[in-house]
């Protein structure tokens, strides 16, 4: 409960900035929202929580606390009733940082390529956080398990926004700026998100839709300008107060929720808990081999689960993370900027290393990159020797899902096999398994699957939310079947075979076909579709569309009709999702019952 001279500090502060001339100009709208937010902190100010910023804990040896956490992570040690990352982690790293046991390097740092930078110490994380805390329990009245939409670029608000989200306790939901109308009014409508915090480029398709979406209360804009009916992130950002406390969230209570496209339906909610990524990645952290001294840059968008694994895998080591704004993805400007600054560990889909080896590598200095990993795609072996041959460094792939923490992975000083996938991650029970569910000896190609009974691992996923059926389909046995196929070496070396469905993997995003078929389908010239991938020797695989025509359009010009699908696909739905290649076919593939058979199509094109 606060004592009265604490509450009566806290209203003077609110009131004063209340009676603000930039408060005045808000306007009725916004006067609201932050009387509500007021009450709102008062009703709740007698709450638990799981620490405050003037009562610093104890300062433990970071050795022993990372190793505490890994044991936690294996499975060595119960997890925690309690947990919450921004305030056992973060916050931990602060007061080291205070008392001189972490070495002077920032805990973030990000660059714009144009001379711009932001470095912030633990210690002025924990500041920021805490006054974006106070924008999200105050003006926009988030209580815990409220759900949050950031659909944020590079930019350094992403991850304060991401930690603010930690210590308010409300749920965050990243997606890609890519996203369109009916994308946003789809994952609005399905998560309930009762705030979206996005910037100039996507406002005004969230003013577009929101009127459908009745849960979204608050519209936070990340930007220098202002916007009707949307609060400005970073004016509120710097009037807010410095003090907050941290939402006491239990290790089992929600954290984030990502939406993953599968080949059947819409999008799929995936929730993970305060525990399953914020304790979960610290074992996978002898795969990205972080230490205090490292400066870890991973290129990921922010929309991808990628980034989070990057954020609970670098911060926990009190790693400082490197973030370029990268607007557009440049094997240049990549180089040179691992040229120009002192990061020690680099990490990119295996699209992104196919395109720097293609450039003379020899003209590159990197003077600090000692570790590289490649994650999000299957890594071709020629490029893992091109980049070896040419920096003198290995390329240590990892595999992972949404769901998962890292499942495979080729460790740090472990030997490495060109073309697998590397062995087991901890705390994983990983097999290949048949359609029974029974697991196959080495050499046996089945279902990759993870071991869930007698005790499923706390690093995992929740569950699919409100979708019960689809999470009691992703287990077979005692395993959760990834989708995807490989087999198994004498050695416990997993090798990468295919996915069992039909998504698309392309530079790294993940593309439903049934999206791209039921895009199509809104085109008069389609009659039908199936949408498959096809190689593609600098994405991996790319989207291709074997289309049968309707009549009225079987004479047309192929070329120009091409180009108007490929548009048509782009103006529906988000624009990296179009067929880089059609095909126009007389009839389809089908099984008896009339379902068309991808599987065909998808292994005529691998075939070539």
């Amino acid at each position: 409960m606060f004592t009265g001279i604490k509450a009566c500090l806290q209203l003077k502060q609110l009131l004063d900035i209340l009676c603000s001339p930039r408060v005045q100009k808000q306007g009725r709208s916004s006067m609201r929202l932050w009387l509500r937010g007021l009450v709102l902190q008062v009703l709740r100010s007698a709450r638990g929580t799981c620490g405050s910023p003037g009562q610093p804990p104890t300062l433990p040896a970071p050795q022993k606390v990372v190793a505490t956490w890994e044991a936690i992570s294996l499975g060595r040690r119960p997890v925690p009733e309690y947990f919450n990352f921004a305030h056992d982690v973060l916050d931990m790293w602060s007061q080291l940082e205070k008392a001189g046991h972490r070495p002077p390097i920032p805990a973030f740092w990000w660059v714009d390529g144009m001379g711009a930078e932001v470095k912030w110490s633990f210690e002025e994380l924990g500041e920021q956080s805490r006054k974006a805390a106070n924008v999200l329990g105050g003006v926009c009245g988030l209580q815990p398990g409220d759900r949050v939409m950031l659909v944020l670029p590079r930019l350094p608000e992403w991850w304060l926004v991401s930690v603010a989200c930690m210590r308010t306790g409300a749920v965050m939901i990243p997606g890609i700026s890519q996203l369109t109308e009916k994308d946003l009014r789809f994952r609005l409508q399905a998560s309930k998100a009762k705030c979206i915090i996005t910037n100039d480029s996507t406002a005004p398709q969230v003013d577009a839709i929101s009127a459908d979406c009745p849960s979204l209360q608050t519209k936070l804009l990340v930007s220098d300008s202002s916007r009707p009916s949307w609060v400005n992130f970073r004016e509120l950002l710097r009037e807010a107060s410095t003090e907050h406390s941290c939402a006491r969230t239990k290790s089992q209570d929600p954290l984030a929720i990502y939406f993953t496209s599968g080949t059947t339906g819409n999008p799929k909610m995936v929730e993970h808990t305060q525990a399953s990524y914020g304790l979960g990645f610290v074992a996978s952290g002898r795969w990205v081999a972080l230490t205090e001294s490292d400066i870890f840059w991973n290129t990921t968008d922010t929309g991808w689960v990628k980034a989070a694994w990057t954020l609970f895998s670098a911060w926990p080591n009190g790693s400082c993370i490197f973030v370029h704004k990268l607007p557009q993805v440049d094997a240049k400007t990549i180089l040179n900027t691992l040229s120009r600054f002192p990061i020690t560990t680099l990490c990119c889909v295996p699209t992104i290393f196919r395109l720097l080896v293609q450039e003379d590598l020899t003209r590159y200095q990197f003077q600090s990159l000692k570790h590289c990993l490649a994650g999000g795609e299957a890594l071709n072996p020629d490029v893992r020797e091109k980049w070896k041959s040419q920096t003198g460094l290995e390329l240590h792939e990892g595999y992972g899902q949404s769901e998962t923490v890292v499942i495979c992975a080729n460790p740090k000083g472990s030997k490495i096999k060109s073309g697998s996938m590397g062995t087991a991650s901890p705390p994983y029970d990983v097999q290949i398994v048949d359609d029974e569910g029974n697991v196959l000896p080495p050499g046996g190609e089945g279902d990759i699957a993870i071991r869930v009974r007698p005790t499923r691992p706390f690093c995992f996923f929740s569950c699919y939310l409100d979708n019960p059926e689809k999470t009691a389909a992703s287990e077979r046995g005692d395993f959760y079947i990834t989708g995807d196929r490989a087999h198994v070496d004498k050695d416990g070396y997993f090798w990468f075979m295919g996915r069992n469905d039909d998504v698309i993997i392309s530079s790294s995003y993940r593309i439903g076909p049934i999206e791209v078929e039921s895009a199509l389908a809104e085109h008069p010239a389609v009659l039908e579709s199936a949408v498959v991938s096809s190689p593609d020797p600098t994405r991996g695989e790319v989207v291709k569309a074997f289309i049968v025509l309707s009549p009225a359009y079987s004479s047309r010009d192929p070329e120009t009709l091409t180009w108007e699908l490929q548009e048509h696909v782009k103006r529906v739905t988000a624009p990296y999702k179009y067929p880089r290649k059609v095909e126009f076919v007389s009839e389809l593939p089908k099984t008896v019952s009339g379902k068309i058979q991808r599987s065909k199509l998808r292994r005529q094109e691998w075939e070539k």
